[in-house]
C-alpha cells in the first residue's frame, strides 16, 4: 500500500472516508481491507463502538465488492 501524503489525503473527497472525522480512507481496496482490520483493533481496545465499526466495515465491504 502506497503512503498517503497529507496533501493527497486532504484532496480526497469526504465520500471516500469510512470513519468519523475523515478517518479510515477507503479509496483503494488495500486501504479498505486495512480499515476493517483497524476498526476491529479499535473495538477490541475499547476506543471505538461496535456500531461505528460496523459502519466502517460496511463501507469497506462495498469498496471490496463483498
Amino acid at each position: 500500500m502506497a503512503k498517503l501524503s497529507a496533501a493527497s489525503r486532504n484532496a480526497l473527497p469526504n465520500s471516500v472516508f469510512a470513519g468519523p472525522h475523515r478517518s479510515y480512507p477507503v479509496d483503494t481496496k488495500s486501504r479498505a481491507a486495512n480499515a476493517k482490520a483497524r476498526a476491529t483493533q479499535q473495538v477490541n481496545a475499547g476506543l471505538l463502538s461496535p456500531a461505528a465499526a460496523a459502519k466502517i466495515k460496511a463501507k469497506a465491504n462495498r469498496k471490496l465488492g463483498q
